[in-house]
């Protein structure tokens, strides 16, 4: 979908077949979801050459999710920016929460997995052992970890971050103009998005993180401050147009130091 994914992963995912799985799960979501290819189901169902009855039943649920959060934010997300049907703003971070999870289930207790900037952390990251190139004594859940550390690109200064978020068990997602300039639409005025230059959420589902940064980045600044912080377990950081920036009541303890 336009993007890079990179990965985080123990040693052990690359014999076990979870890391393959993980790939092939988001090959796979492209071929369906991606609007950038003109004979994905997504870009069918943009034209109007095939139903929702004939997708995958993942096309269903990835329409109800993105329902909920239109419903959730007053209208300011949809899954047809500029009138057509493109629900990217919710799929790139279910795609990488979901790649995440298989290797969950594969027993991976600590892994990252980032897509283009949108990153879902497994536990923390483990720690180095006594040795060189080794790690913390406890491989597993009790291994010894510290926090994942996730970049903020500061929009106004190229390959500069702006803050360093620590995440564990946590999705972080970013809608901003650093990488794609001004992309996003305030649907309900059919302009494009105005007041802000990075929003960013952090909370326990990428997916959801996804959605709402992009929500609240089209609202502008003062909408986005009251809706952001009225979301449970969910925190946001913003950077204005004019170089300011706020950030809701918890997410101060979200920033990692140093």
């Amino acid at each position: 979908m336009g993007t890079v994914v990179s990965f985080d992963v123990p040693a052990a995912a690359g014999g076990d077949g979870s890391l393959d799985a993980a790939v092939r799960w988001l090959h796979w979501v492209d071929r369906v979801f991606s609007p950038y290819r003109a004979d994905s189901e997504v870009s069918l169902l943009a034209a109007g050459a095939i139903s929702v009855d004939s997708c995958v039943p993942e096309m269903t649920e990835v329409i109800g999710a993105c329902a909920a959060v239109t419903e959730m934010s007053g209208g300011y997300f949809t899954d047809s920016p500029a009138g057509r049907f493109d629900p990217t703003g919710y799929v790139k971070g279910w795609a990488v929460e979901r790649a995440a999870a298989l290797l969950t289930a594969a027993g991976s207790h600590s892994h990252l997995v980032n897509g283009g900037g949108d990153v879902q952390c497994v536990g923390g990251r483990p720690l180095p052992g006594p040795e060189p190139g080794t790690l913390a004594p406890s491989a597993g859940p009790g291994q010894r970890t510290t926090p994942w550390r996730v970049g903020v690109a500061d929009p106004f200064r190229p390959g500069r971050l702006a803050l360093i978020v620590a995440a564990a068990d946590c999705g972080v997602a970013t809608s901003g103009t650093a990488e794609r300039g001004a992309h996003i639409v305030n649907p309900l005025a059919g302009l494009p998005a105005q007041g802000l230059a990075s929003l960013t959420v952090a909370g326990p589902s990428l997916a959801l993180a996804d959605a709402f940064a992009t929500a609240a980045f089209a609202m502008g600044p003062v909408l986005a401050r009251d809706w952001t912080e009225s979301l449970d377990g969910y925190d946001a950081y913003a950077i204005t147009v004019t170089g300011g920036s706020w950030q809701t009541s918890g997410f101060a303890a979200r920033v990692a130091a140093g």
